[in-house]
């Protein structure tokens, strides 16, 4: 058997005496704020009040989804892609990789795109939350819609709701952005089957830019 390096206790030492100086230093730094920032977050911890914590158990929420309440009764750890998919009928806003990597659950809080497999629906609780299915009024679809058809921007369709979302967030902001700045916005939302050209094609023709209709002409032999 093999013996320890001799000097391998005394790092094991000098890493405990390193641990501890920066445990005095992190000590001293916190007596040294200012008792004021103190009392303001004793404060504010104490407006929240201890019945604010949630769980285990399923609590009752309120999300308001495009323009409307909608009540549940989730577990605390339920995402809001869970909760719009599996606790509601709002289906329009697919579960791909659940990591936060593909984009295909982007919806818009308060008319930003977030992932919403990374949003605990208690968290978004009192922002305006607007999925795919809130988009289109009356049955008429937004021009973005619209030009994701003309430009044939969907195959086999699971990231398309979240491209939508993403141009939509895009063109609120910024009505007449470039090409680059298309591809900067859906930098989040990824297309297993290539087709980003076309949603690319799509963006540019909802912001009003000419773009050449797609025409794709199949000849059999």
């Amino acid at each position: 058997m093999s013996e320890r390096p001799h000097n391998e206790s005394s790092q094991s030492e000098i890493s405990r005496r390193s641990f501890l100086k920066g445990l005095g230093t992190v000590v001293v730094a916190t007596a040294t704020v200012p008792i004021g920032v103190i009392a303001a977050e004793v404060e504010q911890v104490e407006k929240l009040g201890a019945d604010k914590a949630l769980g285990p158990e399923a609590v009752p929420i309120t999300l308001q989804v495009n323009g409307r309440p909608l009540k549940l009764t989730v577990e605390p750890r339920v995402t809001l892609l869970d909760a719009l998919r599996n606790h509601s009928n709002l289906t329009g806003t697919k579960e791909v990789c659940d990591r936060a990597t593909c984009g295909a659950c982007t919806v818009l809080l308060d008319d930003k795109p977030v992932y919403s497999c990374m949003k605990l629906a208690v968290e978004a609780q009192g922002h305006e939350i607007t999925t795919v299915e809130g988009l289109a009024v009356g049955g008429k679809l937004t021009q973005v819609q619209q030009a994701f058809i003309e430009q044939d921007a969907s195959m086999c369709g699971y990231c398309t709701p979240g491209f939508v979302m993403s141009v939509t967030a895009l063109l609120k902001k910024n009505p007449q952005p470039s090409a680059d700045e298309v591809r900067v916005a859906c930098s989040g939302n990824l297309c297993r089957c290539g087709t980003q050209q076309r949603v690319l094609a799509a963006a540019m023709k909802a912001s009003g830019a000419k773009v050449a209709d797609t025409v794709e002409v199949i000849r059999h032999a």
